[in-house]
């Protein structure tokens, strides 16, 4: 098995980054052994029991297979970078499909698997979770559906509503008191406005929320039903606007409110991580706005290791294979080694590629954001940092 050194870190003073060592070069690009990986249309042969064996989940194969591709990429470089010969490390492809990510589970409890990294998609958790959970079997999948987590189930997600609570309440710290919500009618769109809704910090001054339909070709009436104008002072009823898009359709709705009277000046457009791939910068109404993301220091130096080991850039997802592989690997070090439902939902935390995170019971990872502001023609500059601990 591989052997490597620095370890995932508990959050606290003396936090450490997931990997202090450079990756391995191009030359020498990460390897799971042979023996151990799950090829398309083929079943693993079995292995020696062995303590702290994780199996990780992915589309190798089907429409995603390049980002499943990353994520196992990824998951290698936790191996060089954290793991020891405590640990092994399972490949399954679950061909990116709900019936595959079930036959997944089962070759893995055949690899004596005592772990589920991944799946990727939300229907394949569930269906991976439909036999993981009888059999006690702990599952850290990377959806961002918080539905299909619970009970042993948990995700690495990237949760839109938690980062919406963070960038709402640093604009409430700057004085900014009135908040309305601009959201797609879908399950993600009305699962963030209520979890802003239901959240203590930001509740007390939320003055509306309008809904639209993701599928509409004309999106002026949405903005028209939000934004009433006081003939008077010009005041629309909210210091602060949360909208849950990217890319051509935050630019959209940016240039919309400002044609419709919402002064920039005045009112501080929010965002989420969506914002992050948007070209933002290139929408005036959207300069000095505000959006939840990650710390950018720990991502920019895991993509450089990642360019040296596999000559590409990842996709931003990737870094969730790192963490979840790192996180099994810590773990494994214990004796005995322990990936219980209290070693999992630690409460003081992890220091990860995106900065720190815990999981929580319900399911879902709780981290820290930063807050970012939109820079006209240049890449975000960050103005509120990531906590470094809990």
């Amino acid at each position: 098995m591989i052997s490597v050194c620095p370890h995932l870190s508990f959050c606290g003073s003396d936090t450490k980054s997931l990997a202090a060592e450079p990756p391995p070069s191009s030359e020498a690009t990460p390897t799971v052994p042979a023996a151990q990986q799950a090829l398309p249309g083929q079943s693993l042969q079995p292995l020696a029991n062995r303590s702290g064996t994780a199996a990780i989940l992915l589309p190798l194969t089907g429409p995603q297979a390049q980002v499943g591709a990353a994520l196992l990429n990824a998951a290698q470089m936790a191996l060089f970078e954290v793991a020891d010969d405590s640990f092994t490390l399972v490949p399954i492809d679950t061909k990116g499909t709900p019936e595959g990510a079930a036959a997944a589970v089962q070759t893995a409890v055949s690899q004596h698997a005592e772990i589920i990294l991944g799946p990727l998609f939300a229907a394949e958790t569930r269906a991976a979770a439909t036999v993981a959970k009888p059999l006690n079997l702990p599952v850290v999948a990377f959806t961002s559906d918080r539905n299909a987590v619970g009970d042993g189930v948990y995700t690495l997600g990237f949760l839109p509503g938690p980062q919406a609570v963070q960038v709402a309440a640093y604009a409430r710290s700057t004085g900014k008191s009135r908040l309305a919500i601009l959201a797609p009618s879908n399950e993600e769109g009305q699962r963030v406005a209520e979890y802003l809704q239901n959240d203590s910090s930001t509740n007390l001054y939320l003055t509306s929320t309008q809904y639209y339909d993701p599928a509409a070709a004309d999106l002026a009436p949405a903005v028209k039903r939000l934004v009433h104008p006081d003939p008077k002072t010009g005041d629309v009823g909210f210091d602060a606007l949360l909208l849950l898009e990217g890319g051509q359709k935050l630019r959209n709705f940016a240039a919309m409110l400002s044609m419709q009277g919402v002064d920039p000046a005045k009112v501080k457009l929010l965002g989420t991580m969506l914002w992050a791939d948007a070209n933002s910068g290139a929408e005036p109404a959207l300069n000095g706005a505000w959006f939840a993301a990650p710390a950018a220091a720990g991502h920019a130096d895991f993509e450089v290791r990642y360019l040296k080991a596999f000559g590409g850039k990842p996709p931003r997802i990737a870094s969730l294979g790192y963490d979840a592989t790192a996180l099994a690997a810590v773990l494994a070090r214990k004796a005995p080694h322990d990936f219980s439902a209290p070693a999992l939902t630690n409460q003081t935390g992890f220091a990860g590629i995106d900065g720190i995170f815990r999981l929580l019971p319900n399911g879902t990872a709780e981290r820290g954001y930063a807050v970012d502001e939109v820079q006209r023609g240049a890449e975000p500059k960050e103005i509120a940092p990531a906590p470094t601990s809990f």
